[in-house]
């Protein structure tokens, strides 16, 4: 790797997200810079940095003149939507190296345009409708059958997602997920139904594609209101070596052709059969803290080369980065994400002892005593995220449960909060099931 110490980085957005890009960026002697417009005391990325800014992330011009009277190196966000475009523009007004051109996080962000570049390099995708299929109901009822998933074109979390049987609900979801979605599109797709959840994310690295995490998602409970969002995970997925020997070769082809190089790029998709259809992509890390377990797993930290491609430009050919290391060494890491049914806080217990336990490589609250949870159905009513890196199922599946024993959360009054709890016997009957 390039000497990078003493060079300066902006770091564009102060959220837990970005804490892992301080201090891998402080680790390699570089001097931090962070901005948002959170206060200090809300921003932990602040707090960690050696300087930060109180610059809205749509500043764009502030922050590039303020880039150049402090001599800033490079720039770069890795792990929010919110930031992704604003960054770029940061970047090409600088003119500094970027992950992606404004017409690559485009393509990276809305999902119907995604999906031409997937088909024209083979990868496959969830079969889909047009708005035009549901100008009335006999129109409806010869094009269409149910049921469907309508979502936004463009969104962020699982905001504005709907799961529709027949034609009214199609029409309200369709009014419904305009709402949510910042391009007034929608995208209207078969309802995959019981099919195992997948998530992967790659690192393209001088143009090749290194796979270093994939997932399999634990979906909460449909009396809860959460059957669409993740309240745990666990990797390596039990379906990595379908994806390596049928998929892996036409998605690094989609990303040559989309042209990046160097940058980090997630999947989200279903897996069908022999193959995996995908409907979800993004050009930057997932917002969880998977790359500190899979530093903690094979002792490579996946922020590196992304850190010296935002100062240099390159990233050096030495990288030790292989397709192997999606495995996780032998490792199993599991993500438990505790959802919280609506409500005030009123007591939290456990947090201290779980992030003391030896197998939690990070454990942090979004909330805290006094806030309250509204029903929103998507990632707002998740409480923390708590990582562990275990040596076999078995292992993650007994810290997961010691986890919930552990975590108290009541609210005003005295009731458990808790709902949706992550079962990692879904993850270890998967791995009987598909004889891994």
């Amino acid at each position: 790797m390039k000497e990078l110490k003493g060079k300066k980085l902006l770091i564009i957005g102060g959220a837990f997200q970005h804490c892992k890009v301080v201090e891998a960026a402080k680790e390699l002697g570089i001097i931090t810079y962070v901005t948002d417009y959170l206060p200090l005391e809300q921003a932990p990325g602040k707090q960690m940095a050696d300087h930060y800014w109180m610059y809205n992330i749509s500043e764009i011009d502030e922050m590039v003149a303020k880039c150049r009277e402090e001599g800033i190196d490079g720039v770069i966000s890795t792990s929010l939507d919110a930031c992704q475009k604003p960054y770029q523009k940061v970047c090409e007004k600088l003119g500094v190296p970027c992950f992606g051109t404004e017409e690559q996080f485009k393509i990276l962000t809305d999902k119907n345009l995604f999906k031409e570049y997937c088909r024209k390099n083979g990868v496959d995708t969830i079969p889909e409708y047009r708005v035009e299929d549901f100008e009335n109901e006999q129109v409806c009822l010869e094009r269409v059958t149910f049921p469907i998933l309508v979502k936004p074109g463009e969104s962020r979390g699982s905001r504005g997602q709907s799961i529709c049987n027949n034609f009214s609900e199609a029409i309200s979801a369709i009014n419904f997920a305009r709402t949510e979605s910042s391009n007034n599109e929608v995208v209207i797709e078969k309802y995959m139904g019981q099919a195992n959840d997948f998530s992967m994310t790659i690192l393209m690295l001088n143009g090749r594609a290194y796979p270093f995490r994939t997932v399999d998602r634990i979906l909460g409970k449909y009396e809860d209101g959460l059957d669409k969002l993740a309240v745990g995970s666990a990797s390596p997925s039990v379906f990595t070596t379908l994806y390596l020997n049928n998929v892996h070769d036409r998605v690094e082809k989609l990303y040559q052709d989309i042209g990046l190089v160097n940058a980090p790029v997630f999947m989200q998709g279903f897996v069908d059969g022999d193959t995996v259809r995908f409907y979800d992509p993004g050009l930057r890390l997932p917002g969880g803290e998977y790359e500190r377990m899979f530093r903690a797993a094979c002792g490579k930290n996946p922020l590196y080369p992304l850190i010296e491609y935002a100062l240099t430009g390159q990233v050096s050919e030495d990288i030790s980065f292989s397709k192997e290391d999606i495995y996780l060494c032998g490792k199993v890491a599991g993500q438990v994400l505790p959802t919280l049914r609506p409500g005030r806080i009123s007591s939290i217990e456990g947090m201290d002892s779980i992030q003391a336990h030896p197998k939690v490589v990070s454990a942090f609250a979004r909330y805290d005593v006094g806030d309250v949870i509204q029903p929103t159905k998507n990632v707002n009513q998740r409480f923390c995220e708590i990582d562990i890196v275990c040596e076999t199922p078995e292992e993650m599946k007994s810290v997961v449960e010691w986890v919930y024993s552990e975590l108290k959360i009541f609210d005003e009054n005295g009731e458990n909060m808790l709902v949706s709890q992550f079962d990692p016997n879904v993850y270890i009957t998967r791995i009987t099931k598909e004889g891994v």
